[in-house]
């Protein structure tokens, strides 16, 4: 895997880093991040990890886990960041340099809209506030969600949030932007378009399509795709591009709002078409009426153009590439948790 590729030539040396969401999908892989390329920083790892509490949609209300820890050496604190007396301890008792926000009510079907704005927008403003205290730079997890039903390819500035989820993460944008004109850290904020690879699994049924075809595959069963899949586009981008973009994003050329795509829709048929290269299988695809006709994005792809400029972000792995990476990791998933 990628991880141990290096995207900044500081060694962090007496750096201080708050990982919030840390032991969730994006958050643990920033966290090896670090452990492995930048071993003299200090990582600080929160996260408020899953318990037997559901949304009123029957999904977890966190899906952090320990096993997307494993190996992890940093420190490790199990919080909510709606919890002020929390915040007010990692105010007085840290010095962080940099604060990565992961944390979410991520689910783009929860229908609590109170908790929703609570966690995503609330609570980001008081984490901002401890990043002004702290003299820490702040990139946080915005989402392409924030352009909903926006002609492709989506674009800065171009926003129509088609849930609270969107509304969330699009309303962060905004108080970022307020918070830019007057303060002298640099604040980032990532729009993640669809991504996959490892320590996603945790996430269930919110996991990519790459991880549930492939497992389907393996499953020995025939992958089952809405009709006309081959016409279906995301911008699907592997991990690894997304951990460089939150790396680079510690020193922008201007802090703002960009996109984190590959910049290139690829089909939900090539994913399977992929995986099934890469697992030497030839499963018949089964094809189901799509029942999300008229509330259903048929093409993501992100205009990218100002991301690489001002982040010298550069996409490294095409769809075939990021499956051959990730395929040894999909099959331990299933071998481990599955079966």
């Amino acid at each position: 895997m990628g991880v141990n590729m290096r995207y900044i030539d500081d060694d962090l040396e007496h750096k201080t880093i708050l990982i919030t969401g840390g032991a969730g999908f994006i958050g643990s892989n920033l966290a090896f991040y670090f452990q492995n390329n930048h071993p003299k920083a200090k990582v600080v790892v929160l996260d408020l990890f899953r318990s037997g509490e559901t949304l009123s949609n029957g999904n977890l209300k966190s899906f952090g886990h320990f096993k997307n820890l494993l190996g992890f050496t940093g420190e490790v604190i199990s919080g909510d960041i709606n919890d002020k007396e929390l915040l007010k301890h990692l105010e007085q008792n840290y010095r962080f340099d940099y604060i990565f926000h992961e944390a979410a009510i991520s689910d783009t079907t929860a229908l609590e809209q109170d908790l929703m704005i609570k966690t995503n927008v609330n609570a980001y403003k008081d984490l901002l506030e401890l990043a002004i205290k702290h003299g820490a730079n702040m990139i946080y997890a915005s989402s392409a969600a924030t352009y909903g039903d926006a002609p492709s390819p989506q674009t800065v500035g171009n926003e129509s949030p088609q849930n609270v989820y969107g509304f969330s993460k699009l309303s962060m944008d905004h108080l970022s932007r307020s918070y830019m004109k007057k303060v002298d850290i640099s604040i980032v904020g990532l729009r993640y378009f669809n991504v996959y690879g490892p320590h996603e699994f945790f996430k269930n049924t919110t996991a990519s399509m790459v991880l549930q075809f492939g497992h389907q595959l393996l499953a020995g069963k025939n992958p089952r795709l809405f009709e006309g899949s081959d016409k279906i586009l995301r911008d699907f981008i592997y991990i690894e591009d997304i951990i460089q973009a939150n790396i680079k994003a510690m020193h922008p050329k201007k802090s703002g709002i960009y996109n984190v795509g590959t910049g290139k829709a690829r089909s939900f048929q090539d994913i399977v078409d992929i995986l099934q290269k890469e697992l030497g299988t030839n499963y018949e695809c089964e094809y189901i009426p799509n029942p999300y006709i008229g509330s259903y994005q048929f093409f993501t792809e992100a205009d990218i153009e100002v991301t690489k400029y001002m982040l010298d972000y550069k996409p490294a792995y095409t769809m075939e590439d990021g499956i051959a990476d990730y395929i040894s990791e999909i099959k331990r998933v299933y071998e481990t948790e599955v079966k």
